[in-house]
């Protein structure tokens, strides 16, 4: 099937970094203390937003009460408050840039930047150290973060990979170059899927994509059967599939390589039923699914945007229409804003079951509510009573030891529980996985 040519006008990106967004006209007809607010939490944590966001999706006679609003740009809440009022205290006082600096990244560390043991136990080893931009959790699967890739169009209020915006070294995860990530995927056959991720790898150039992906598709490395891209550009940016310079390129990029018997995914971020609904984003979905690559969509469950079966239904119903495939409700992670956006994990499920009961078989593809934890990722069954217990009914969907996937098992239900390190064993019993060897991936080299 061939990349049919758009004639779409083409757009030029302006992003609005998140020291500038409090002097955007949009932004100058809310309230002093929401301005301020702005100030002060964007210099804790990273925000970005850009012409399209700012034209195409937030409703501003809504701001900042509207979802899209809310997503991208700052609000007091998601500091701790004591830390809110040390940043603020410092700014009304016109501290040095030192002494800001400081606090600052005291702040920072307090939020938890990596969840997961994402550094402790994801990242391989070599015989020199760390392999710093892999992660291989889990066995068939190793997550590559490209340099080059490692911003994003716009930034999401939640977003889980914050620490790698915020300009600290030892925080970030990136490799230089194709030739690390290459090295490792030839000494390990048993990896079958690649995930380009970041930031989002399709803030690149096509050229710097294809010195990754188009060794992959040769037959020394046969056994990547998938490669996946994790992305919000359809959202935040979907003119990078239509109208960008080197769109025409990429597109044929992707199609090379379903050409060429490997499963292209692009594993697309959508929080909102209102990101798929404007010309752009869907004639980007018709051109990428032209290539042979199937686009499948997933977001956590947050407060203030889309903490709401109903849009949810309505997601899943519009994704199903335009040919995405609904993969994953995910629980917030515990970082960065997660006080802010979190919900109770029973009211997660609430959620979940009350979403997919609203939509048709077809439109019931999306797994949920998930936690990507440091065991694996855990799904929320639903709940349940068991001798005279009410119990979360548990299970691996994928696991760091693969005998662990599909196990089931019963966690003490906790109206207070937000993730997964807030549940306990149900009948005092340790969890199975405790007395259970990991699996060896990410061996040294």
């Amino acid at each position: 099937m061939s990349v049919q040519a758009t004639t779409t006008r083409a757009m030029k990106m302006r992003a609005v970094p998140g020291a500038r967004l409090a002097r955007l006209p949009q932004v100058q007809r809310l309230d002093d203390a929401v301005r301020r607010d702005i100030e002060i939490v964007s210099s804790v944590l990273p925000f970005k937003v850009n012409n399209y966001v700012l034209e195409e999706l937030i409703d501003w006679d809504r701001a900042p009460d509207d979802p899209l609003y809310r997503l991208t740009f700052p609000d007091r809440g998601m500091l701790p408050e004591p830390v809110y009022e040390e940043i603020a205290a410092l700014v009304g006082r016109g501290a040095g840039r030192e002494e800001l600096r400081g606090a600052v990244d005291r702040a920072r560390r307090q939020l938890n930047p990596h969840p997961g043991d994402q550094l402790q136990a994801n990242v391989p080893q070599s015989q020199s150290g760390a392999l710093n931009g892999l992660q291989h959790k889990y066995r068939e699967t190793v997550l590559v973060f490209p340099g080059q890739g490692q911003t994003c169009h716009a930034y999401c209020g939640y977003c889980f990979r914050w620490a790698q915006f915020i300009g600290v070294a030892e925080l970030k995860q990136a490799v230089s170059g194709p030739e690390q990530a290459l090295g490792y995927l030839a000494q390990h056959p048993e990896v079958s899927d690649v995930l380009f991720t970041g930031g989002d790898p399709m803030i690149m150039s096509t050229d710097r994509l294809r010195a990754y992906l188009a060794p992959l598709l040769e037959p020394r490395f046969e056994h990547i059967r998938n490669i996946r891209f994790g992305t919000k550009a359809l959202s935040y940016w979907p003119y990078r599939f239509t109208t960008d310079d080197d769109a025409e390129d990429l597109l044929r990029l992707m199609e090379q390589a379903s050409a060429r018997g490997r499963h292209v995914a692009v594993m697309a971020h959508f929080s909102h039923h209102r990101e798929l609904e404007t010309d752009a984003c869907r004639q980007a979905v018709r051109r990428i699914r032209d290539t042979g690559a199937v686009i499948r969509a997933q977001a956590p469950l947050v407060r203030h945007v889309n903490d709401d079966a109903s849009v949810w239904a309505q997601m899943w119903r519009t994704m199903t229409g335009l040919g995405v495939v609904p993969y994953y409700m995910f629980v917030e992670r515990d970082t960065g804003a997660s006080q802010y956006f979190e919900l109770p994990l029973h009211r997660a499920v609430s959620v979940y079951r009350d979403a997919i009961s609203q939509v048709s078989g077809l439109e019931r593809t999306a797994r949920g509510p998930v936690m990507s934890a440091s065991p694996g990722k855990v799904v929320i069954d639903g709940i349940v009573q068991v001798a005279g217990q009410d119990v979360f009914c548990c299970r691996f969907l994928q696991a760091r030891n693969p005998d662990w996937v599909g196990r089931p098992f019963f966690a003490k239900f906790d109206e207070h529980a937000v993730w997964f390190d807030d549940l306990k064993p149900a009948f005092d019993e340790p969890w199975f996985w405790q007395s259970d060897a990991p699996a060896g991936a990410g061996a040294p080299l």
